[in-house]
């Protein structure tokens, strides 16, 4: 049996071409190893294999045989490798992440990834903490903020993907009837906030605002997670800090709007968790460019 297969590839390549030149690019190669691989093979089988007629090079009877056998099994090569690659990366794949954007984000965006995938199961979980992946049987975590690489296990991967604003939001209809001039203007209504906020809190953003008297502030409204808040203020009731990839839409749409261009001094950085010797790394690679890419691009 022959065992250079390089040098069958590139014989395919200049036969099929009549040319050492675009076999040479094609293969990103010189012309000069072209010609001798082509010789070295000439020598292997004891036959010539090309002949040269002006600027092409023509089979010979012996070239046109090996030519055929040669794309036959080639292609049978490619037909199996890409067969083993697609088994690697069907089945499925459980994620977890907050229930704000299991719910806002990913959910709506699910079918995309799935008409471009059919071969790859998404299972998903929505969890606020920092579960462990093995025990709870979990293939990628997405988690957001600015202790996520402190509370990652030394054993997982904690790979960097951005990262976001936080931003005041409020109905449209509700910016209309108060007409917010300043960030001070925010107190003359209720504002909406996580139960447990953490770095995100409206404290912070009044400080960072420069607004004076909050503290004082009766009308709260407390809910424990950020999809509860934007329903309610979507409805029209009062104000909430959220990241703008969660509430994108609505604002593109105006049913939301942000009444004060004051970011939150704490941006939301977004990291995907993993087991970095998983069995399903291909599959796992797959689905984290396409939401890497989606989130990048704004849509998805």
């Amino acid at each position: 049996m022959y065992r250079n297969i390089n040098l069958l590839v590139t014989f395919e390549c200049a036969a099929r071409h009549h040319s050492y030149s675009l076999a040479a690019g094609e293969l990103c190669i010189s012309q000069a190893a072209v010609s001798q691989q082509m010789r070295q093979l000439e020598r292997d089988l004891g036959c010539r294999l090309f002949i040269r007629k002006n600027r092409q090079m023509l089979l010979t009877q012996q070239g046109q045989t090996l030519f055929d056998g040669a794309q036959q099994a080639l292609k049978m090569i490619n037909r199996t490798l890409n067969h083993i690659h697609t088994e690697e990366i069907a089945g499925e794949l459980t994620i977890s992440s907050t229930q704000a954007f299991t719910t806002l984000w990913l959910m709506p965006r699910l079918q995309r990834f799935s008409e471009l995938h059919p071969e790859i199961q998404v299972r998903i979980v929505s969890s606020p903490g920092f579960d462990d992946l093995k025990h709870s049987h979990i293939d990628l975590a997405i988690r957001f903020g600015v202790d996520v690489e402190k509370h990652t296990p030394k054993s997982l991967a904690c790979e960097y993907f951005g990262e976001d604003f936080v931003y005041p939001v409020c109905s449209a209809r509700l910016h209309e009837k108060l007409a917010f001039t300043s960030a001070q203007d925010l107190l003359s209504t209720w504002l909406v906030t996580l139960e447990n906020p953490g770095n995100y809190s409206w404290h912070h953003w009044f400080e960072g605002a420069g607004v004076d008297g909050w503290e004082e502030h009766e009308q709260w409204t407390r809910v424990s997670s950020t999809d509860m808040a934007l329903n309610a203020v979507l409805s029209g009731h009062g104000i909430t800090l959220a990241a703008i990839y969660l509430c994108r839409r609505q604002l593109e749409t105006g049913e939301l709007v942000i009444p004060f261009e004051q970011p939150h001094p704490n941006s939301v950085k977004r990291y995907f968790v993993y087991d970095p010797h998983s069995a399903k790394k291909a599959r796992l690679q797959i689905f984290m460019q396409w939401l890497k890419t989606a989130m990048t691009s704004g849509g998805g």
